[in-house]
């Protein structure tokens, strides 16, 4: 019978021991995340404010703006990464963060546009196309001019918002991947068009 309960007793301190083991590392788990997420947070914030610079290298200053809606129901326009750009108190143009599907899930874009109402830059912050297919659209190393060094993504900058924004038309689609194109080019146009929407609306 004593043997019984020392044998019982010694598995329920070795339970408590694994239990107390358990707690302490869900414990520093939960730390670690938390420290975690706040770096990735820095970094993420960091890199937003570095695209922002990009897109409007001449403003002062950049203010985050709200109700922006895309005209093209295929196009999401991200309310948290929407902004407008400030040079001497004096809105200068707008950049707006767009979600479409692509072929292999969602494409986010950064787009800039000014009040003159041409496309100031793009830049492709997240994809999941084919390598050597749609992810030509954020390679630095695929060309739509050579010559003029100018990639997929370089050709919007200087098209008036009015324009079609049609691949193979006004937009010179990536190889194979006409998929992801329009993807893009819709995006830009929605963007643009959100933009002076906005512009219009007085809303500075």
């Amino acid at each position: 019978m004593s043997e019984k309960k020392g044998g019982f007793a010694g598995m329920l301190k070795l339970g408590v021991v694994l239990a107390l083991y358990a707690v302490a590392a869900c414990v520093g788990l939960a730390f670690v995340y938390a420290g975690t997420e706040k770096v990735i947070a820095q970094r993420q914030r960091a890199d937003l404010e570095a695209s922002l610079s990009e897109l409007f290298s001449e403003a002062d200053e950049f203010k985050a703006i709200s109700g922006l809606k895309s005209g093209d129901p295929t196009v999401t326009i991200e309310e948290d990464g929407t902004f407008a750009a400030y040079k001497n108190g004096e809105v200068i143009g707008a950049v707006l963060r767009t979600s479409r599907a692509s072929y292999n899930g969602a494409i986010k874009i950064l787009v800039g546009v000014g009040t003159n109402g041409k496309i100031r830059a793009v830049k492709i912050l997240e994809h999941s196309d084919t390598p050597g297919l749609g992810a030509n659209a954020a390679s630095s190393t695929y060309y739509v001019d050579r010559a003029k060094g100018i990639h997929f993504y370089d050709q919007f900058a200087g098209k008036a918002v009015s324009d079609p924004f049609v691949p193979k038309s006004d937009v010179v689609a990536i190889t194979a991947a006409t998929i992801t194109s329009r993807a893009v080019a819709a995006s830009v146009k929605a963007a643009g068009e959100a933009a002076l929407a906005w512009f219009a609306g007085g809303k500075r």
